[in-house]
């Protein structure tokens, strides 16, 4: 077993915003981006690439109709789970699931292009079987979230739309601090999709 943790990649969500902001049915996970090191590739395609190549182990969760998410996730080495809800805590539940003897896990979000590796690699490092690991740039928490083993009965047992910062309260949360911003930029609307360094 590595003794990383297994990432997963939530890519199930709607993007009702986005669509909303555009009037058209475009998928943002697909939209064109240009990533931080300067190349253009759709916005999922930009968060596996960041990916360290350290984490071998991957579960992307994304809805039915999507084939080029799924094209995409196979790409870069993921094991695709294909469910029929777009809620964060159905989605986080299923993918433990598929990789219940994993060493932890490292949630990223599918519309968050702009994280570096090296911050998923901190936040990774700051990881024990028994917390959770979670970035923080200036007052805000971001993503990715790392989750010790001890989390995986309470991570299967999510649902609906719950992500899992309900178990923050209860958990043994590490903050790690960084200078990141892409650990807080999401795209939720078409101008996110041009990174600027706050």
């Amino acid at each position: 077993m590595s003794p990383w943790p297994c990432a997963i990649i939530l890519a199930a969500g709607q993007g009702s915003r986005y669509r909303q902001a555009l009037a058209d049915d475009q998928d943002k996970l697909l939209a064109p981006c240009v990533g931080r090191d300067g190349v253009l590739r759709p916005v999922l395609e930009q968060v596996l690439v960041n990916l360290p190549a350290e984490v071998v182990r991957r579960v992307l969760v994304t809805t039915p109709g999507r084939p080029q998410v799924v094209q995409l996730g196979r790409a870069y080495g993921c094991q695709v789970v294909v469910l029929d809800s777009p809620g964060m805590g159905h989605s986080l539940a299923a993918a433990v699931a598929a990789s219940a003897d994993a060493n932890g896990w490292v949630v990223l979000l599918g519309d968050m292009p702009f994280i570096l590796p090296a911050s998923v690699r901190r936040v990774v490092a700051g990881l024990t079987e028994e917390s959770i690991s979670v970035p923080r740039l200036g007052d805000d928490l971001g993503h990715p979230v790392g989750f010790g083993r001890a989390y995986a009965a309470a991570l299967q047992g999510l649902s609906g739309d719950r992500g899992a910062r309900c178990l923050f309260a209860a958990g043994k949360v590490v903050e790690v601090p960084l200078s990141d911003p892409g650990v807080v930029w999401d795209v939720d609307l078409p101008e996110a999709l041009v990174f600027r360094d706050r």
